[in-house]
């Protein structure tokens, strides 16, 4: 049933933001060198990397970690990087994610490939079974602020209290805290 909602849902987002996707993209190319979209190899569900296309926010040149591990990651951004990232709208390429069943609209965050410590710890709290999402119980209760306990501690919640209400939940919740840029701190 999940799969199912997920991929209406998604179906109908790429009908309705067609026009946005294109004109990001354009911007995107517009402002900086390099590919529109940057494709991120990511822990999917049961461990399994995917790739997960998103709106191209930092340089070319940039290291492949975890924007927080960056020196400095604001001067790595592109002109336009820094609102696509604040606005939330460098995301809206996961839909694709959520089409194909890589991603589901609701779930863990995907950890990059590389982020060892948060896939041991989603691995040992059981959180690994379930299919990543463009956003989650972790996202609405601190995203970027929050440590990696934190988030497997969300995660673990999700993963006990699942339904298509919390999804819807979380759903509205995201909606919000995207409009107030809330927890968003690169």
């Amino acid at each position: 049933m999940k799969r199912t909602l997920d991929f209406l849902m998604a179906l109908v987002a790429i009908m309705f933001l067609a026009p946005v996707l294109l004109i990001v993209g354009l911007a995107v190319r517009l402002t900086s060198p390099g590919p529109a979209l940057y494709w991120s190899d990511r822990v999917g569900q049961n461990n399994v990397l995917f790739r997960m296309p998103k709106f191209r926010t930092m340089r070319i040149d940039t290291p492949e970690v975890a924007t927080h591990l960056l020196d400095d990651p604001a001067r790595w951004l592109t002109p336009i990087g820094g609102f696509l990232r604040r606005s939330s709208l460098d995301e809206l390429p996961q839909i694709w994610s959520i089409l194909v069943g890589h991603m589901s609209v609701v779930g863990p965050r995907p950890a990059l490939f590389n982020q060892d410590d948060l896939i041991q710890a989603r691995a040992k709290a059981g959180v690994h079974i379930l299919r990543p999402g463009l956003t989650g119980w972790a996202q609405i209760n601190g995203r970027d602020e929050i440590s990696i306990p934190e988030k497997t501690t969300f995660d673990a919640h999700y993963l006990r209290h699942q339904s298509i209400a919390l999804d819807l939940r979380i759903v509205i919740a995201t909606f919000f805290k995207v409009v107030r840029r809330e927890s968003v701190s690169h």
